[in-house]
């Protein structure tokens, strides 16, 4: 298998219907937000520090995620990870951890510290493991990172 990370400028030149459909099979609606708000232009990772990444596989997108500006946090020195989505059958391939790198790699150029909110078990395991740390003040942050 042959993963390759790429920023994806123009969404619109993106075919994500598969994983919305598959995050929406398991509960998700994060992606039909993300899709929803790209076309009407409030969330287009195009502000300083932000970036949209994808994540094929032999040509076929497995896995999409961000870094944008945190709206959620008082300090423009944080960024917040969004519509962080990996199909199921690449879970626990390095996929996750792969896009997690690619955005907090560009979150290090602007950033001092990245955010996330989460409800589910699998992920606060993947974000810990990935040196994240849990928060228990914010009803809009579950964790974070600082670099």
């Amino acid at each position: 298998m042959s993963y390759e990370v790429k920023q994806i400028t123009d969404l619109n030149e993106v075919s994500v219907q598969h994983l919305v459909e598959e995050s929406e099979n398991e509960g998700y609606r994060f992606l039909t937000r993300l899709v929803k708000q790209y076309a009407d232009g409030s969330e287009l990772f195009k502000k300083p520090g932000e970036a949209l990444y994808g994540v094929w596989r032999d040509g076929h997108l497995v896995g999409i995620g961000g870094i944008l500006q945190n709206s959620y946090a008082d300090d423009p020195a944080t960024g917040r990870l969004r519509r962080f989505y990996v199909t199921a059958d690449e879970r626990r391939n390095g996929v996750g951890t792969m896009l997690l790198d690619a955005c907090l790699e560009k979150a290090k150029e602007t950033f001092k510290s990245v955010t996330c909110r989460t409800d589910s078990a699998k992920a606060d395991a993947f974000y810990r493991q990935n040196g994240f740390v849990p928060v228990h003040h914010s009803p809009d942050t579950t964790h974070r990172i600082t670099f």
